[in-house]
């Protein structure tokens, strides 16, 4: 996501058409890349694309075809068909495939194109949590560890297990957050695997370097309606971020009580040296994967 205008994607193959497209959508305030055929497209997308506008026939391929591509890399990024073809008429796939469909038989289309593309990318980067300034960088350096590898590691449930002890509480975790949920390394006390990533606090703790401490969340704003924290019965929290080798945030180290309750400063400092011990074995496991 970009931290200025949205980002759109404009994919059509005839070059004077795109050249048309691309001045309506630049003339919305959208900032503008192209490309001409599907084949081009996924050398062009990243996580700085809010919305895809596409043709449905290219040389190389369909419609469809952008879809598919732009779901591998961006599940959440708007796709906007924008094409003389009535929805009908399209020889495969469904509605399901395309968020929104422009039709370009109607007047002045390129003109309503570029309404629904700078409302639908600006609901793409109004996301429903706060997300780092640096996400794309983050996202990057959390697709380099192995989780699945890391969640058989015996390790961070020693450590989950007795930071349980040590603190008195019900739950201890350590998770890393990707772009639509916390993925779980270790979780002493629940059986969690995934939270989505609108419904976990550490959501907001891989903010900031400080410790997050939300002594009951039905008295915090942020998390009092989050209804995913009473189903598992989040009363309290005390986490901190945790970061790779160049600083980028991956995850936090958590406690979690069902009940409201306050922590030390021994403790909090108890707790971001438990931090410091999971970062440490995170760099030595991708150090070592790095080297087979």
């Amino acid at each position: 996501m970009t931290s200025d205008s949205p980002t759109v994607l404009c994919a059509q193959p005839d070059a004077g058409e795109r050249a048309e497209t691309v001045d309506a959508l630049a003339e919305a305030g959208l900032a503008v890349d192209e490309v001409g055929s599907v084949g081009s497209l996924a050398t062009a997308l990243d996580g700085s694309i809010d919305c895809v506008v596409t043709a449905f026939d290219f040389e190389d391929g369909d419609g469809f075809d952008v879809v598919d591509a732009v779901r591998e890399v961006n599940p959440d990024c708007v796709v906007v068909l924008y094409t003389e073809r009535a929805p009908a008429d399209l020889p495969r796939g469904g509605p399901e495939q395309v968020v929104e469909y422009v039709p370009r038989t109607v007047p002045e289309s390129r003109e309503r194109l570029a309404d629904v593309a700078a409302m639908a990318a600006a609901e793409v980067t109004q996301a429903a949590y706060p997300v780092p300034e640096t996400e794309p960088e983050r996202l990057a350096a959390v697709r380099e560890y192995d989780i699945d590898q890391l969640a058989a590691a015996k390790t961070f449930d020693r450590l989950t297990a007795l930071m349980t002890s040590h603190f008195d509480i019900d739950v201890a975790f350590v998770g890393l957050v990707d772009e639509h949920e916390e993925r779980f390394l270790a979780c002493e006390g629940a059986n969690w695997r995934t939270l989505s990533r609108e419904d976990t606090i550490c959501t907001h703790t891989i903010l900031s370097d400080e410790t997050m401490v939300v002594e009951d969340t039905h008295e915090d704003p942020r998390f009092a309606d989050i209804d995913a924290l009473d189903r598992l019965d989040i009363r309290s929290y005390a986490g901190v971020r945790i970061t790779d080798e160049a600083g980028n945030a991956v995850g936090a180290v958590c406690c979690i009580d069902s009940e409201p309750r306050r922590y030390t400063r021994t403790e909090l400092d108890d707790l971001r040296r438990f931090a410091d011990e999971v970062e440490e074995q995170l760099l030595l496991r991708r150090r070592l994967q790095r080297d087979t």
